[in-house]
């Protein structure tokens, strides 16, 4: 995978500059259109002083709509190249995380048809061998990785690329526990939808909020008693996640997903971990998701209607 990351990027690379000569032929194309408009067109009599300003707008208009055009799918390139990159990053953690488990036993246990071919031909004695081989080998038997409090947050709070090692290794820890890789490709796929409607984790103001109140959340309180927690006023990431809620089905099933999955780890850690904890883990990448995705369900006492109703008031 990684011998392929220089191809697409280069791939990318070709295409954001493809857009960019489509964008510049376009734009003299229009020009020229423009230019023999004036030279070859009838005479512009009595156009006074709002006459040339309009003529002006509808020459250069035009012009800008090309070249939004033309950044939009410059920046599309690049935020889809992001996301293969942190799909394949977490997917190759995933992997490996997956096949560290049955290599922290000794390599003899791997092979299994040996103790069938024992158990066929003397039946009472190899049992005894042969289940506990086999209960070492059951995925779902896996104990839970105990990850300590900040390589829980490194680990909710995503790397910030290649280089930063140690929040890579404190993912790898968590995508190595079943429960917590799900919680992660979740979170993972809810950043990088909203990501593509131009809501950005990074950019979402999270105040300091009473950690009290997420354990009171976390233990099952609901609603006004912690409304207080509805810290997000970023009206247009709030109306564009009650949008993709309602119109995006796709969306709409992961966010629910998402949502039970890290409500479930805000319960646990309630039971065995101070107060200061879960706040803190509210403010990472994945804790702002979910503080977002509650804030527009009403799960801390605003809905959508009420976000997208206060968004049109600012307006």
């Amino acid at each position: 995978m990684d011998s392929l990351d220089p191809l697409r990027r280069l791939a990318v690379e070709q295409a954001r500059n493809r857009a960019l000569m489509i964008g510049a032929a376009v734009g003299l194309a229009w020009l020229v259109l423009v230019g023999l408009f004036a030279f070859f067109g009838p005479e512009a009599e009595g156009q006074g002083a709002v006459g040339w300003p309009l003529w002006l707008v509808g020459v250069f208009l035009p012009l800008a709509l090309v070249w939004l055009a033309v950044w939009a799918a410059r920046s599309l390139l690049i935020l889809r190249l992001e996301a293969e990159e942190l799909r394949a990053m977490l997917a190759r953690m995933q992997g490996e995380g997956a096949a560290a488990e049955p290599m922290a036993e000794p390599r003899p246990v791997a092979p299994a048809p040996a103790p069938a071919v024992r158990r066929s031909t003397v039946p009472p004695a190899p049992r005894p061998a042969a289940d506990a081989r086999q209960a070492t080998l059951e995925l779902d038997s896996l104990p839970e990785t105990e990850l300590t409090a900040t390589e829980l947050f490194h680990a909710l709070n995503f790397p910030d690329g290649p280089e930063d090692r140690e929040a890579i290794r404190c993912l790898r820890l968590a995508l190595a526990d079943p429960g917590m890789a799900r919680l992660i490709r979740a979170a993972q796929d809810v950043v990088t939808l909203l990501a593509g409607q131009g809501v950005y984790m990074d950019e979402l103001a999270m105040p300091q909020t009473d950690p009290a109140l997420w354990r009171r959340f976390a233990e099952g309180a609901r609603g006004e008693t912690v409304a207080a927690l509805a810290v997000i006023r970023d009206e247009d990431a709030l109306a564009s996640a009650g949008a993709m809620l309602r119109s995006d089905e796709v969306f709409r099933d992961v966010a629910h997903h998402f949502l039970r999955h890290f409500d479930r780890l805000m319960s646990r850690k309630a039971q065995d971990s101070d107060a200061e904890l879960l706040a803190v883990l509210a403010e990472t990448r994945s804790g702002r998701a979910f503080t977002l995705l509650a804030q527009v369900t009403g799960m801390l006492g605003r809905t959508g209607t009420e976000a997208e109703d206060e968004a049109a008031e600012a307006r």
